[in-house]
């Protein structure tokens, strides 16, 4: 977990350290510098198949939080982490007066990137898919699937089934050994019966199982 440290300047290379480990090295000194600046602690989390990154705001005596996967690979978390940071940048000018991913968030989500395009941090089709994205007034939120799909290329993993390709009423699992039945799609998601407890759950398109032998 990394949290505010100012005026330490080897709490801050140790941040930027450990963020280079996790996105573009170039990218990591600017992401600690937003850390110490909105006095947020940000964990690297393990990996959550609902969710790539969340933002929490402040409550009672609790600061900003934020968390990102750490199984991304650094393009994705990059892009993740500029996404909850967008969200919390939008909460301190707006509370809740504003739209979870509104203009307002859609903004502030491209001022915060501009560093990094300037820096030309990311791949050519990655940055214009990020452009294309914000143009497109369309998209609710940095889930859009052709930016998804374009961070996903840079995947390490190979060979992996997303939930989009299986058939209806296909059987898989999690990494975690639950087993679901792929159910409609419902605008952008899939409904998924889970079999061990009988709850339904939404699922990514691009979210990646296991197909289950015989399904």
């Amino acid at each position: 977990m990394l949290r505010c440290a100012r005026n330490d300047d080897v709490a801050q290379m140790d941040k930027i350290t450990t963020l280079a480990q996790y996105m573009p090295a170039s990218a990591a000194p600017i992401i600690a510098k937003w850390i110490d600046y909105f006095q947020c602690e940000f964990k690297i989390s393990k990996n959550r198949s609902t969710k790539l990154g969340d933002y929490r705001h402040p409550f009672k005596d609790k600061g900003h939080k934020i968390s990102i996967n750490n199984d991304l690979n650094p393009y994705a978390f990059l892009v993740t982490t500029v996404h909850e940071f967008a969200h919390l940048l939008t909460w301190n000018d707006h509370k809740n007066k504003a739209k979870p991913h509104g203009i307002e968030w859609k903004q502030n989500f491209k001022r915060m990137m501009k560093p990094f395009f300037d820096l030309a941090v990311f791949p050519p089709e990655i940055q214009q898919t990020i452009l294309n994205y914000l143009d497109n007034p369309a998209a609710s939120s940095c889930t859009d699937l052709s930016l998804a799909r374009a961070l996903k290329s840079y995947d390490l993993r190979k060979h992996t089934t997303r939930i989009e390709e299986l058939p209806s009423n296909a059987v898989f699992t999690l990494k975690d050994g639950r087993k679901f039945k792929k159910g409609e799609r419902m605008r952008k998601r899939y409904r998924c019966l889970c079999l061990d407890n009988g709850n339904i759950y939404l699922f990514n398109p691009l979210a990646e199982v296991l197909l289950e032998t015989g399904s």
